[in-house]
């Protein structure tokens, strides 16, 4: 349809420029209406898609924290990367989509976001340094998830056995030199199997030459631009704050992401850490996950175990005894193996409660190294 409409559009400008003459497009609708259009006053034919189902689309997994390094007693945490869901039997399509990060960086820092105990911020949370956003919708098939590199969309595995292999042609790639993300120990060039339409652009507000995500307690989070685009909002000034208390310049820089827009977000604190704090308003996420860092572990979403158990198509599929969480996840033997029960074709159904002390466990290592 698209291209047949594009086609005439093309074949009538230059039939109609050739002879002078005044040609009209006419576009039947489905419901046999029409409407008529004169092809010298269509500047451009365009498509969208609607949103659907967009509340469905969660943070499945996050892997932040890096990986020993084969050789040494170092480290590798060039390497981040995460993974969106489709939650439900429908369709999800979200077009605008971003992703962001809560100042500041890390759950122990000096938070200067609070007054008398409490966050100064209710309709809004600031987002740090700047955000990504996708080129087209999002549109994930009925329990399909999306793959996002956040750093080094290579095959990291060729020089850390014990990393990611993000060299995939469905991947999608945190990569955009211009917007000054330009950090080619962060950003090499991407794979040759992830296509420029897979790369997130970004908009960069604050300082430095690489998005900061943290390496032991991020506060991520994915939203929709309304009424405008992504870039047009994160260049307008009038959508800035500043940190309380600091100079009114780019390194205290951050912008306001409405918590109306906020689709999904985890709350992650340094592990054992007594200086915590919450970062994310309670209508985000209530609680929080905690991670140990650069032994190549993620952060995963626990199976909604009953809601799981009874779709019909899952029946003789599902794995259970599953074995890679650090910590305690549903205690028994009804624990489903969520990425081997996938791998059986079945449909895996996650907890979704706004609460990360809920929703979250910390894995032994990133998914996507499962089948490795």
């Amino acid at each position: 349809m698209k291209k047949t409409i594009l086609t005439l559009v093309a074949a009538l400008g230059l039939f109609g420029s050739a002879n002078a003459q005044t040609w009209k497009m006419v576009v039947t609708k489905d419901d046999g209406t029409t409407d008529t259009l004169e092809t010298g006053k269509v500047k451009s034919v365009s498509f969208a898609v609607e949103d659907q189902n967009t509340e469905s689309i969660i943070i499945k997994e996050l892997y932040n924290g890096g990986c020993p390094l084969d050789a040494g007693t170092s480290y590798f945490q060039a390497d981040k990367g995460f993974i969106l869901y489709n939650n439900s039997p429908e369709v999800a399509v979200a077009n605008n989509l971003c992703v962001g990060m809560i100042s500041p960086y890390n759950s122990n820092s000096t938070n200067s976001w609070y007054s008398d105990g409490k966050l100064i911020y209710t309709d809004y949370i600031p987002a740090s340094t700047g955000i990504w956003y996708f080129q087209q919708p999002v549109i994930l098939q009925p329990y399909e998830q999306l793959v996002v590199s956040v750093n080094g969309a290579i095959d990291n595995t060729k020089a850390n056995s014990q990393s990611v292999n993000y060299a995939h042609s469905a991947y999608y790639a945190m990569y955009d030199p211009e917007s000054g993300f330009k950090n080619t120990k962060f950003y090499p060039t991407p794979s040759d199997s992830i296509p420029v339409s897979h790369y997130l652009k970004a908009v960069e507000y604050g300082v430095g030459n690489a998005w900061s995500l943290s390496v032991t307690s991020p506060g991520l989070f994915i939203f929709q631009v309304k009424g405008t685009t992504p870039k047009s909002y994160a260049t307008n000034s009038d959508n800035y704050i500043y940190e309380p208390g600091k100079e009114t310049t780019a390194i205290y820089r951050n912008l306001k992401v409405p918590t109306a827009w906020i689709i999904d977000g985890m709350e992650v604190y340094v592990n054992a850490n007594s200086n915590n704090q919450k970062r994310m308003t309670s209508d985000i996420d209530a609680g929080y996950v905690s991670l140990t860092n650069k032994l190549g572990h993620s952060l995963y979403r626990n199976v909604d175990i009953d809601a799981t158990k009874v779709l019909p198509e899952n029946n003789g599929k599902l794995v259970y005894n599953y074995s890679k969480a650090v910590n305690a996840v549903n205690n028994g033997e009804s624990v489903i193996d969520a990425e081997a029960s996938i791998r059986n074709g079945a449909h895996i159904i996650y907890l979704d409660t706004n609460n990360s002390s809920n929703d979250f466990h910390e894995r032994a290592h990133f998914s996507l190294r499962d089948t490795e």
